[in-house]
């Protein structure tokens, strides 16, 4: 059987590394897109891309997605069977100071991608989105085929927006996609800006953290290694077309008019914020000063997945207790960066 291609955007990023790195071990080439952008230490990044490019399957590329004609080269060139797009302007914060870098990025960006299948079609292409977009949402666990209409910052909008775009793109072009929500991603090569990363650094450090709205919030926290197990399962659940689809669960959002669902990658299970900070407490052994805080704007209080959907395509589900996985991140962050 020949080598498949896979194109994978935001190779250099947390989630886009280790889905990279794991397609990379079950045999695939990879085309890697990045564009190195400054919103978090680049050096980090560029650490994840030099241990990609250790496997000869792989090859980076560095660009935005929204430069003239990029993609549009990329998948004439490479061709490539499938599609995985994790590229993305991130933060629910900084997109209040910054909405505009989340429409190049996640609007346009998002945009030429789709024309560029529309070109050369993939056998499927599988495009995160966040559960972000649940916003005002207050029934749980949030369900694939409930209602997302009430984002609370412009980050789920845009990514909302994305889901909207790809359904509109597989109706018109029968592009198979499939769309994921994130719920609260951890892990080793973690992002700077997330909770557990500021945490770690903040308590080894003996600064105080800060707990938003005095530490009331729920997370389905997801640990890296099972949600790229989720995307690499999922690679082989094309959405059929409706017209030949047959047996459909109730929790199956695929769309009546399209090749078209969207799945959440969620532990199905909502873990107390300060129950999280314990177990970062126990891990490093050292007991965090803490700074209570209101809660932030775009923020909501809590994050639950129903994760039956997945299970459902794949047979697996997440597993990693917050214990192990934060466990797993503190010794990655010890040895990484010699605390």
């Amino acid at each position: 059987m020949p080598q498949r291609t896979a194109l994978v955007t935001g190779s250099a990023g947390f989630i886009g590394f280790h889905t990279a790195k794991r397609l990379l071990a079950d045999g695939w080439r990879v085309i890697g897109l990045d564009a190195m952008t400054d919103y978090y230490d680049v050096a980090l990044k560029e650490r994840r891309h030099a241990i990609l490019l250790q496997n000869a399957g792989f090859q980076a590329v560095i660009g935005r997605l929204e430069a003239p004609d990029l993609l549009m080269q990329l998948f004439e060139e490479h061709r490539p069977d499938v599609v995985i797009h994790l590229a993305a302007q991130a933060g629910v914060r900084h997109s209040i100071d910054a909405p505009r870098s989340y429409v190049d990025s996640n609007l346009i960006g998002t945009f030429d991608l789709l024309e560029a299948a529309r070109a050369f079609p993939p056998d499927h292409m599988l495009l995160a989105s966040t559960s972000s977009v649940y916003g005002a949402n207050t029934a749980m666990p949030y369900g694939e085929t409930d209602k997302a209409d009430t984002q609370m910052s412009f980050y789920a909008a845009t990514k909302k927006a994305n889901e909207a775009m790809a359904h509109s793109y597989a109706h018109l072009y029968d592009l198979p996609i499939t769309m994921f929500r994130f719920f609260t991603v951890y892990g080793p090569w973690g992002r700077p800006d997330m909770a557990l990363f500021k945490f770690t650094k903040a308590i080894l450090e003996g600064q105080p953290i800060d707990i938003y709205n005095h530490g009331d919030m729920r997370r389905d926290f997801t640990f890296i290694d099972d949600l790229v197990s989720g995307i690499a399962d999922l690679i082989g659940a094309v959405p059929p077309k409706p017209e030949n689809a047959c047996d459909i669960s109730e929790h199956d959002s695929l769309s009546t008019v399209a090749p078209w669902r969207v799945v959440n990658i969620g532990n199905g299970q909502a873990v107390q914020l300060m129950d999280f900070v314990k177990a970062i407490e126990h891990a490093i052994g050292t007991e965090a000063k803490k700074n209570y805080m209101p809660m932030q704007p775009g923020d909501v209080p809590a994050t639950w997945a129903a994760a039956e959907l997945l299970h459902e395509l794949t047979g697996a589900r997440p597993s990693t207790s917050v214990d192990t996985g934060v466990r797993a991140f503190v010794s990655w962050y010890r040895e990484y960066y010699g605390a």
